[in-house]
């Protein structure tokens, strides 16, 4: 059973929140607060398993009351986000100092399929919920320095023309600790699918571009792969590679790809990786619930290129890569702390 705190000021959202996830049987509200005073307060006498936290609040704000639960009971905290932009760089700075994923504000808005809003809900509240207590939060420095320890390569192995790299829940974080450790002259290609809302992806990528020796920016359609440059799948659709010639490749973003459940997706992106760069691309799955990701890297691999895993130590929720390790496609299941190194020697 995932104990449920429900933080928000207002009564209409604490009632639709406690409402749709009390009607899942693995999954009980323990309680509602007003503002994050209560917030601090309740987490100390409930010690709930997660924790679902609104920004905008009197008294004390989201962001405060984060930043409190994080030092003195850390627990799981999922953001209650407005999809603004504005919105947005405020989720980034919860995620920045330990909340492990956020959902959106105005559910009711998002779409007319209701049911289904609800069904990722919970789905998220009951992977998240069940990783148990999380760890004291200090925020890391920014990590413009790149790895020192680069681990020797494998006789026989080739080196790789382009990276593919796919993450959701937790993915922020775990990014955070990979593509700032990245040299200047990275000689390769960096594509990133990370499941995000449209006006999130882009203050995302400048964020990881302020923090990185690499560049980083949202994808724009039509634009050109470049060693040395690292694109995010902008979230109002899925990211394809498209080779134009045989040393020329470009970035197609197909907004109406309804086979695909999650946006942007892991797999669109890795299966066109596959065929524009066969036997020449290294797919990395990260830290994420569900298994997107899987159909294109078992594609990948079928084409002669390599996989690398997120093991389960390090990651939030070890969805994804799981469903790659189980499936025996990983090439290397690696730490947070190990993935920069061995992606700098696979190159």
């Amino acid at each position: 059973m995932v104990r449920v705190l429900v933080v928000d000021d207002s009564a209409f959202m604490r009632n639709a929140l406690s409402r749709m996830l009390s009607e899942d049987p693995e999954i009980k509200v323990i309680g509602t607060a007003r503002d994050g005073v209560e917030a601090i307060e309740k987490v100390e006498s409930l010690r709930p398993d997660i924790v679902t936290m609104d920004v905008e609040m009197p008294r004390m704000d989201g962001i405060e009351a984060l930043r409190h639960i994080m030092q003195k009971n850390p627990v799981p905290v999922v953001m209650v986000s407005s999809l603004t932009t504005e919105g947005a760089k405020v989720t980034l700075d919860a995620l920045d100092l330990g909340a492990v994923d956020f959902i959106p504000k105005n559910l009711s808005e998002l779409s007319l399929n209701i049911l289904k809003i609800k069904e990722q809900l919970i789905e998220k509240i009951k992977n998240i919920g069940k990783m148990g207590r999380v760890k004291k939060h200090v925020k890391p420095v920014a990590p413009r320095e790149v790895v020192k320890y680069i681990p020797e390569r494998t006789v026989g192995e080739r080196r790789v023309s382009i990276v593919a790299i796919g993450t959701s829940t937790g993915g922020p974080k775990a990014l955070q600790e990979i593509i700032p450790r990245l040299p200047k002259d990275f000689p390769v290609p960096i594509l990133i699918a990370q499941h995000m809302p449209p006006n999130f992806t882009g203050p995302f990528a400048e964020r990881l571009d302020e923090l990185s020796n690499i560049t980083v920016k949202e994808a724009e359609e039509g634009e050109p792969l470049k060693p040395g440059i690292a694109l995010i799948a902008p979230g109002k659709g899925h990211m394809k590679v498209v080779k134009k010639t045989a040393i020329e490749a470009v970035v197609n973003i197909a907004e109406n790809t309804k086979e695909f459940i999650y946006r942007p997706s892991v797999d669109v992106l890795i299966l066109s990786v596959a065929e524009s760069f066969p036997g020449r691309a290294l797919g990395v799955i990260l830290t994420g619930m569900g298994s997107d990701g899987l159909k294109g890297v078992t594609v990948l691999k079928r084409t002669g290129g390599r996989v690398f895993a997120q093991n389960e130590e390090t990651c939030v929720v070890y969805g994804m890569p799981k469903a790659v390790v189980d499936a025996g496609l990983a090439d290397k299941v690696l730490s947070l702390e190990e993935l920069p190194g061995e992606i700098i020697n696979a190159v």
